[in-house]
């Protein structure tokens, strides 16, 4: 096949790479991308030579142009990952025809990019009026304590924690790994309960006749 030639080997790993978002997608992992947030007013004030007014729409423009934050990031850059497989294998079959030998992969892997980010770009912006902006509905997982949670998959207990899911401020689900704020408590499968707190990944949260909910 011609994806897996040597000098189409970027391309094939743009493939691969597609295939396991996708996958992660499909199995419940795509909130390994939660918090991906770019966000084309993001602060520029450091940029040389530009003052901080200038420098915010210089790349406010380039994000534009590219289509970053016109879309959710996780279908940017499954488009970005197609366009630059698809762009580089059919520069390196045009470079065959016409030489007879295709450009070095590194070469090849270059051109590809350069092509694959406007492309990107055209593509995305007319997908921005279907599909919300990642800057309107990313969220942090900060932002999830003090919601409900509905436990998914098995008993979630102190130091083993169970699968659960949350819906942010914008009705979108997140899987989070949840255990019991309080010690001894147990939080069993399809039993809704409170966020009440998160330590790095994993999140606490207690039943609804906890005491804990009386407070402030």
């Amino acid at each position: 096949m011609t994806l897996l030639e040597p000098h189409n080997l970027p391309f094939a790993a743009a493939i691969i790479l597609l295939i396991f978002v996708a996958l992660a997608q499909v199995i419940g992992m795509g909130d390994l991308f939660d918090g991906v947030d770019v966000d084309a007013d993001m602060n520029v004030d450091a940029a040389e030579g530009l003052n901080p007014a200038d420098a915010n729409g210089v790349i406010s423009t380039a994000l534009s142009l590219f289509g970053i934050g016109r879309v959710p990031f996780l279908i940017w850059f499954a488009m970005l990952l197609f366009l630059f497989a698809g762009t580089g294998v059919a520069i390196q079959q045009m470079t065959i025809a016409a030489t007879g030998s295709p450009l070095p992969m590194l070469l090849a892997a270059i051109g590809a990019g350069a092509a694959a980010f406007p492309l990107n770009g055209m593509v995305a912006r007319p997908l921005e009026r279907f599909l919300p902006a990642d800057e309107t509905s990313a969220v942090g997982l900060g932002s999830l304590v003090r919601r409900d949670a509905v436990i998914q998959v098995g008993t979630a207990r102190p130091g083993s924690p169970a699968r659960s899911k949350v819906l942010d401020m914008h009705g979108h689900p997140h899987f989070v790994m949840v255990e019991p704020h309080d010690p001894g408590a147990e939080l069993t499968e399809g039993e809704t309960v409170l966020l009440v707190r998160r330590e790095g990944e994993t999140f606490y949260a207690v039943q609804y006749e906890n005491p804990l909910l009386g407070l402030d």
